[in-house]
């Protein structure tokens, strides 16, 4: 999963959202990607392990 973003600086809620887009579509592992900022960010997200 590929999230892309446009925003000043990635928060919280950016983060939250790419889990819960992660664990709906049951994949392991996603990108998220902020183009907003003045260099690119990007981050790995990874689904949390549910015992």
């Amino acid at each position: 999963m590929v999230e892309l973003k446009a925003v000043i600086q990635l928060e919280d809620v950016h983060l939250a959202q790419a889990i819960n887009y992660l664990e709906a579509y049951n994949m392991q592992i996603g990108l998220l990607i902020n183009f907003g900022s003045p260099s690119l960010q990007f981050k790995r997200v990874m689904k949390p392990k549910r015992k």
